[in-house]
């Protein structure tokens, strides 16, 4: 497997951010954030979608075990998952900005296809 970017962040903090994200991204819809983070959520977004397209109770289990929000896990099944029934990946995007003006971060918006 391919390793994880360290996002400047201690295992934990990173964890809890990603998570964060992901729930955020599956609520709303897109989110915007840098570059880096974008992509790295992009990729647990993706095996959230596809649990979703599993549908089965072990797979709604492994999302919940990730997924802060079980109305979340709830949308992400019976709503988002549907509607990529017959692709196979590339379920989110990532649509580059351009720099922050704080601290000229290239920011990036992360949105469900």
């Amino acid at each position: 497997m391919a390793t994880l970017r360290k996002l400047g962040r201690r295992t934990d903090h990173r964890k809890a951010m990603l998570r964060n994200q992901v729930t955020s991204l599956l609520e709303h819809g897109r989110i915007e954030t840098t570059v880096t983070r974008a992509k790295e959520t992009q990729r647990i977004a993706e095996r959230m979608i596809t649990l979703g397209k599993r549908g089965d109770l072990h797979a709604r289990r492994q999302a919940l075990s990730y997924i802060y929000s079980e109305d979340v896990v709830t949308k992400l099944f019976e709503e988002i998952a549907p509607k990529y029934s017959d692709r196979n990946g590339g379920y989110t995007r990532v649509l580059k900005m351009g720099p922050r003006r704080g601290d000229g971060s290239e920011m990036a918006i992360l949105e469900l296809v």
